[in-house]
């Protein structure tokens, strides 16, 4: 086990953190689309309304209070039902709580004294949320950290050097009072964007291979290109929440052209996003359709997210009717045609991929480099056949583990779990 999981503490992750701001299940969609848009996630929590304003809680009723995660997949899955696309805004009135998946373990309160391991552990059985107390005097601050801490110079309280004093060093009851409900939530790209800056400590394993280090998750979601785009919304995965978009080969194996998910989808034009979701197919959503290269239209519904002053969101919806292109999504435009070659489309529907053989340093590189919650695995001998995925999980399971010893390559199994109607 590296030392870097065992001398580190949660507290070293909430360094430069702001305060979290909670976003009640009472507040309509159109207040998550903007807190979204505000969010460094493509995901955020939704919590139930105090009972009472000012009222003090202990862990228990906090953790009580949290309800689920909600990301950008679910919004416009949500919107592209077709009472939504109907009436937008009621649609855009609905609130949270109708919307949003409730799963209270996706969330755990913890000490800022909670070693890195244990977060680690926490993580990796489906934690996504770390959710720690803000406090700028805390004195249990591991060495490389306690010079400063929050923006405030600090003196290192822990003079004995004892592993034992970070449990035992607490806020000072003077700044209690100010700090007692002031949280922020800590994400696994905080983990990842952390430890990949201690690769020299966790040695030899950021240079080991994915397959090597049993990092590659084959038991991933699909769809085909031919299938209608809707098809990637009847049984969204929880981690990651992706699907990828694959064409069916000769040889019987997958091609991915693309992904349909919560990190691609973050920050988009939502309501044209779930029109596009709604009436193309998956091949059209991902690789996108040139305005002079398609017939379909549809209102133009698309939501202002930074300036909140959209014509929709406002009930002052216009009629007048536009083709769908890639860009109305955020997507690169690219052409109609499934059949074309890899390289003539670009941009933020292409999919992130990496090789079998790629180092799990590079791979977690990509995804912070992305800001992607996960990188799709293909044959070391192609770039499209598609073997897996490797998400935060996966990443975190191999750094906690040694290495596998060097063995011939078995045979890779390319089968995912398609989505069916």
């Amino acid at each position: 086990m590296a030392s870097v999981f065992l001398f580190h503490v949660v507290g070293d992750l909430t360094v430069g953190k702001p305060e979290m701001v909670e976003l009640c299940e009472t507040e309509t969609m159109e207040a998550a689309i903007k807190a979204i848009g505000e969010s460094m996630e493509c995901g955020i929590p939704v919590w139930k309304k105090k009972s009472h304003v000012g009222m003090v809680e202990n862990d228990e009723m906090r953790q009580q209070r949290f309800v689920g995660i909600l990301n950008s997949l679910d919004i416009v899955a949500f919107f592209a039902k077709s009472e939504c696309l109907e009436d937008h805004d009621k649609a855009l009135k609905t609130l949270v709580s109708d919307v949003v998946v409730p799963n209270n373990s996706l969330l755990r309160q913890v000490d800022p004294a909670t070693r890195l391991i244990d977060a680690l552990e926490m993580m990796k059985h489906g934690v996504k949320r770390l959710l720690v107390q803000k406090s700028v005097v805390w004195k249990g601050m591991s060495k490389r950290f306690s010079v400063i801490y929050s923006g405030k110079w600090l003196k290192n309280m822990d003079t004995s050097g004892s592993s034992n004093s970070l449990a035992a060093n607490r806020p000072s009851s003077s700044s209690a009072a100010s700090t007692r409900d002031k949280f922020c939530c800590l994400s696994r790209e905080d983990v990842i964007r952390f430890l990949i800056g201690c690769l020299g400590a966790l040695a030899p394993i950021p240079l080991s291979s994915i397959s090597s280090l049993g990092a590659i998750n084959t038991n991933y979601q699909f769809v085909e290109a031919s299938s209608a785009a809707i098809e990637a919304t009847h049984k969204l995965p929880e981690d990651p929440s992706a699907v990828a978009v694959v064409e069916h080969t000769l040889e019987d194996q997958y091609k991915i052209i693309g992904e349909i998910s919560a990190s691609k989808l973050w920050k988009c034009d939502y309501l044209a996003a779930a029109w596009a979701l709604a009436n193309l197919s998956a091949g059209q959503f991902v690789m996108g359709v040139e305005d002079n290269a398609s017939s379909r239209s549809l209102p133009d519904i698309s939501i202002n997210q930074t300036a909140g002053n959209n014509n929709v969101a406002n009930g002052g919806g216009s009629t007048k009717l536009k083709s769908f292109s890639s860009r109305s999504i955020g997507f690169s435009p690219a052409s109609a045609s499934l059949g074309v070659s890899r390289s003539m489309y670009r941009g933020r529907s292409a999919p992130l991929t990496c090789k079998v053989t790629s180092s799990l340093a590079a791979v977690m590189a990509q995804m912070l480099s992305h800001r992607a919650t996960h990188v799709w695995v293909t044959e070391d001998e192609s770039d499209d056949i598609l073997v897996g995925v490797v998400g935060y999980a996966d990443i975190m399971a191999a750094v906690t583990k040694q290495p596998a010893p060097i063995t011939p390559a078995p045979g890779r199994s390319t089968e995912g779990n398609e989505i069916h109607n």
